[in-house]
């Protein structure tokens, strides 16, 4: 986990594409909720799963494909989509992309 308090940072910095791969930085984890971000080289993705809790996505590079009970979103720059607990849902980069995904537990 990163120690971000008291600090001001352009997230997109915080992490770094790696080709090939996906990447994700925990910048707060607690029991009730979790900042991440992800760095998805293009063609990349999380296959299809489900979360027993609510997460909210927010693009802040790039654009991604994000399926949710196989209805299908291009999400872009500066956009978020909310996927709801225990909804099947998938991430796919069109092209390189970063998010940050927040967490919700409670």
């Amino acid at each position: 986990m990163t120690d971000l308090y008291g600090f001001s940072a352009n997230l997109t910095d915080l992490i770094s594409y790696q080709e090939g791969s996906v990447v994700s930085k925990e910048l707060i984890g607690k029991e009730k909720g979790s900042l991440t971000l992800f760095a998805f080289s293009q063609g990349q993705g999380l296959s299809e799963h489900t979360a027993p809790f609510d997460a909210f996505v927010y693009i802040l590079e790039g654009k991604a494909e994000i399926t949710i009970s196989k209805e299908v979103k291009t999400v872009n720059y500066k956009e978020g989509i909310i996927m709801p607990a225990n909804k099947p849902h998938s991430v796919k980069a069109v092209e390189p992309f970063k998010m940050l995904l927040v967490m919700i537990r409670a």
